[in-house]
């Protein structure tokens, strides 16, 4: 049965006037995002399809061109659209945190590094550069490495800090492996960094580890800095 079929508070795209965004299932919006099926299959059919191939909505976005362009009635027209989407809300996320002390929204700036960084198959570091109100100057990725491990060089973070004048800081790393909690290292990492940028007068305001599917860890909240 097509979508036109349904009855009309069935349908993405009224359910969604109607009801607002949060009312559809994540295959209901991805079907609006689609907008047409393929033959024998409406939108909201290819959509779970979809989430059934990849397993969850976030790692669909985060997709390979060429894994998500392989799925029959997808190509990568369709890939560059989606990736679009992503970049608008990250934009308007730093947008937000441009605007604002950053800890008087700390679900933006969350938000953002899952989107961000979250999935990533790559351990990064960001270091997110702020003035002396809390709002956002820069983010910056300044280190790569590879699935459980990448080198990160104090020196380097008090170097961008100053040449930003940055009054304080936020750090941030992912863990590709899905577990958020902090291993040594990590800890060891954020007390040097810290120190290192105490004698410079630059405040570390917080370390989060990211994952795609859980609420990214605070350090500042377990009472590790």
């Amino acid at each position: 049965m097509a979508i036109t079929d349904w009855p009309a508070d069935e349908r993405p795209r009224e359910k969604l006037l109607g009801r607002g965004a949060a009312a559809l299932s994540d295959a209901e919006l991805l079907a609006l995002f689609l907008r047409v099926g393929i033959r024998g299959k409406t939108a909201v059919d290819l959509a779970r399809e979809l989430l059934g191939t990849f397993g969850s909505l976030t790692r669909l976005c985060a997709a390979p061109a060429n894994e998500f362009a392989a799925i029959p009635g997808m190509g990568l027209a369709k890939y560059a659209q989606l990736q679009a989407v992503m970049e608008l809300a990250r934009r308007a996320l730093s947008e937000q945190m441009n605007d604002a002390d950053v800890f008087e929204s700390p679900a933006t700036v969350r938000d953002w590094l899952r989107l961000r960084i979250g999935s990533l198959p790559h351990e990064v570091f960001y270091v997110l550069l702020l003035d002396a109100r809390h709002r956002l100057i820069e983010a910056a990725e300044l280190f790569r490495g590879t699935l459980t491990q990448t080198s990160v060089y104090p020196r380097e973070v008090v170097k961008l800090a100053l040449a930003r004048n940055a009054a304080a800081v936020i750090l941030a790393h992912n863990h590709p492996s899905g577990a958020a909690e902090p291993s040594s290292a990590d800890e060891l990492l954020t007390r040097s960094l810290k120190q290192a940028l105490e004698l410079v007068d630059i405040r570390v305001l917080d370390h989060f580890i990211v994952t795609a599917h859980a609420k990214p860890l605070s350090f500042a909240e377990r009472g590790l800095l």
